[in-house]
């Protein structure tokens, strides 16, 4: 078990990053997802709230080149399971899950994206609340090691998970040329003891200043199923 804040500073250039886990005392499902850029295409854009989620949005449009793969809803709800993706595929699990397909199932109908050469992996979570308890899931659909004539989809399911515990996933393993693609399960990291406003402040500060773009945490009081939400924008 490695701490957060340790696995943050582990890359300057994460890309994407979905942490999913409980808070130490068992009540809140404690949810954060962020965003890095190196170009600034990828760097032109904030987290803006939209019902019960966020989608992304350009900054400055003038300078928005290509929306294509930037552009999307992270996060959004569907009765009592949460969504959080790093790309437009989160409508797809919202669209076939409220048909009765699972979150499997419907990632079925995905692959990684299509910007080459990094074959970016789709990566995706879901929050699920019922009867006072929690459970969430995983998936990261990616090339075979950059080979993009072959698929690999794998899917991490978490049932009655540990307080003060959660899984982090990330798009890119390294840095590299082409960016390498994330490797193995979703990292087992501590979820700190913290009030929400603590832990945005700890998830933000503990990501590279040059390449960090935005953040989304959220707090879920299993029980009632309520939410707090925080978005934290670089730019301003």
């Amino acid at each position: 078990m490695i701490t957060l804040d340790k696995e943050l500073n582990s890359l300057a250039y994460h890309g994407r990053g979905i942490v999913i886990g409980k808070s130490p005392d068992g009540k809140k499902a404690v949810i954060a997802y962020f965003i890095m850029g190196r170009s600034e295409n990828s760097r032109n854009r904030v987290f803006i709230e939209d019902g019960d989620g966020i989608r992304t949005q350009a900054f400055d449009e003038s300078k928005m080149t290509d929306p294509h793969l930037i552009i999307y809803a992270p996060v959004r709800v569907l009765g009592n399971k949460t969504i959080v993706t790093n790309g437009d595929q989160t409508d797809t699990i919202y669209e076939l899950m409220d048909k009765q397909m699972t979150f499997e199932e419907s990632l079925r109908t995905r692959t990684f994206e299509d910007d080459a050469p990094n074959f970016t992996p789709r990566i995706s979570g879901i929050v699920h609340l019922e009867n006072g308890g929690m459970n969430y899931a995983m998936s990261i659909l990616k090339s075979a090691n950059g080979d993009p004539a072959s698929m690999r989809r794998y899917t991490f399911a978490y049932s009655d998970p540990i307080s003060g515990q959660g899984s982090f996933i990330h798009t890119y393993a390294a840095a590299g040329e082409p960016l390498p693609s994330f490797v193995g399960e979703p990292k087992d990291v501590v979820i700190p003891d913290m009030s929400l406003d603590d832990f945005t402040n700890f998830v933000w500060t503990n990501l590279n200043a040059d390449n960090k773009v935005s953040l989304f945490t959220r707090y879920i009081d299993i029980e009632t199923g309520k939410f707090e939400s925080r978005i934290v924008n670089k730019n301003k």
